[in-house]
């Protein structure tokens, strides 16, 4: 099995392929340029150097959300267009599950973080069980409070991922009341190597879906939405 792997969900670009259970390339990139900028040449890199006919993929797997609008949406329509040419099937990994899948068999409880301003995170709440990430509670969009005080009444030790830490750590200082820990560098952001490896857990549970069918889960209103929403309110007073 060959999985093609996208993420652009948030700050960070990553493109992986996984066959048969190993990693055969993967292209991160976490620095200022727009993915619109470098997604398309990390897939053409990564197709080159390890000499791919993409032909022979049997799914694509792509981080659906929630994340960045922009992101999230270029990301889905660089994994449509491929779907739709190569008449591939896409697999839709949720984005704050890849994300715990990087802290695979972790003992802690996994608590990504993904900063969705106004106070508030995308996040989620994962443990591994006899080697199986098990849902503790699913994405969510919430204010970084709440989920301290929901992680404050679980009670078990928490580790942190996501560009949301940086954002949040000083609140986690104060506000946590069990032990807790912050990944490192090389597992704490999106990689396009933890949707490939949950995209073919998925596909071999045939969780797969039409590129015609695949659209992004935005788990909330973007903020024009949100905008023009409190204008109409406000002329209609």
């Amino acid at each position: 099995m060959k999985i093609l792997a996208l993420d652009s969900s948030g700050i960070v670009a990553s493109v992986a392929i996984i066959q048969d259970e190993i990693l055969v390339a993967e292209y991160t990139i976490n620095h200022k340029k727009t993915h619109s900028q470098t997604l398309l040449p990390m897939l053409d890199e990564v197709v080159k150097m390890t000499e791919t006919d993409l032909n022979s993929i049997d799914a694509i797997a792509v981080a659906a959300g929630p994340g960045s609008f922009t992101g999230l949406r270029i990301g889905s329509a660089t994994a449509k267009g491929l779907g739709l040419a190569l008449d591939k099937p896409l697999v839709s990994v949720p984005t704050v599950e890849a994300l715990a899948y990087n802290l695979y068999d972790h003992t802690a409880l996994i608590c990504p973080i993904m900063d969705a301003r106004r106070s508030q995170v995308y996040t989620g709440i994962y443990r591994f069980e006899n080697h199986e990430m098990v849902t503790v509670e699913g994405q969510m969009a919430v204010p970084m409070k709440e989920l301290l005080d929901k992680l404050n009444e679980i009670g078990e030790p928490v580790t942190f991922l996501g560009d949301g830490v940086p954002v949040f750590q000083e609140l986690i200082k104060e506000n946590l009341k069990v032990p807790f820990a912050f990944a490192p560098a090389h597992v704490n952001k999106q990689r396009a190597a933890a949707v490939g490896a949950l995209g073919a857990l998925y596909y071999r549970n045939g969780k797969t879906e039409k590129a015609s069918e695949h659209a992004p889960d935005y788990l909330r209103v973007s903020q024009a939405e949100r905008e023009r929403a409190e204008r109409e309110k406000r002329a209609g007073e």
